[in-house]
Formats: C-alpha cells, sequence, structure tokens
C-alpha cells in the first residue's frame, strides 16, 4: 500500500529545490515511492538501519541515532516519511547540523515539535499532503 499523497510530497520537493541538488530519506523502510519520484531530477540518497533498501533507489544501511554524517553533508533537505517520534530529534539533529531543511510527513494521528532546532517552521497543506516543514535559512536564536 502507497504513502497517501507521494506524489504531492515529491511535487512540492520538486517544485521548491533546484535540479541536481542532495536530497537525504531517513528511514526509508519499505515505502520508495517519494524517492523513485524523485531521483531523476535530484541526488536522492535513502537510508534505513536494514541491510538491504527497496530496488530501484540508491540505498546506503546508515542508524540515525549514529549517523554517518558524509552520506548527509552537502544536503539540502532532508526528509523523512512517518518516522516514529524518538527518531525525529536525531534527525533534526542531523539536518540542523549539515545546514539542511527539513521535511517530516508523520503518521496522522502524530505531532512532530522541532523548533528547538529551527526558527522557520511550518504545516504544509500541498494538495493531497500535509507534513511539517523546517527550514535552515537561518539558525534558532538563544
Amino acid at each position: 500500500m502507497s504513502i497517501i499523497g507521494y506524489e504531492d510530497i515529491a511535487g512540492y520537493i520538486r517544485a521548491r529545490y533546484p535540479a541536481g541538488c542532495k536530497i537525504v530519506e531517513v528511514g526509508i523502510g519499505g515505502h520508495p515511492e517519494v524517492a523513485e519520484l524523485l531521483q531523476g531530477d535530484f541526488d536522492v540518497v535513502c537510508t534505513d538501519v536494514g541491510e538491504s533498501g527497496p530496488e530501484g533507489v540508491r540505498y546506503v544501511r546508515d542508524d540515525i541515532f549514529r549517523p554517518s554524517m558524509a552520506l548527509y553533508e552537502g544536503a539540502s533537505l532532508i526528509y523523512s516519511i512517518r518516522p516514529p517520534i524518538d527518531m525525529q530529534d536525531c534527525i533534526a539533529e542531523v539536518a540542523k547540523s549539515v545546514g539542511a531543511d527539513l521535511l517530516i510527513r508523520p503518521f496522522s494521528s502524530e505531532r512532530t515539535d522541532l523548533k528547538k532546532y529551527f526558527r522557520n517552521f511550518r504545516v504544509v497543506n500541498y494538495k493531497s499532503a500535509v507534513f511539517f516543514m523546517y527550514d535552515n535559512a537561518s539558525p534558532p536564536g538563544p
């Protein structure tokens, strides 16, 4: 079963980021739909803790709780679809550290609160997709 609104998440990313930039998906699991739509236009890297990932995408094994920072360096955007709440702070720390924007699409019943990492935050309703967008344009204040 596909993720509801995955085409619109990819469409939002495509409209907002320049072709060729690096984008990293954290915790791809068995749902490569967004990455598959982006990979022709962007340098897409997908990560998760499993030994192998979905066919058809560039997959690198990584544990976000002990990330290999080289995988994330140079990313314009880091995103995660339905990450468990316990992973969200780790994902935000990595995004902040490498200067990337962060897009989180939580489970419909969950909220995400990562404002301590990013000053610019908003809930985005883009067509059929709803997600949280954290912009790294300016670091959080004291």
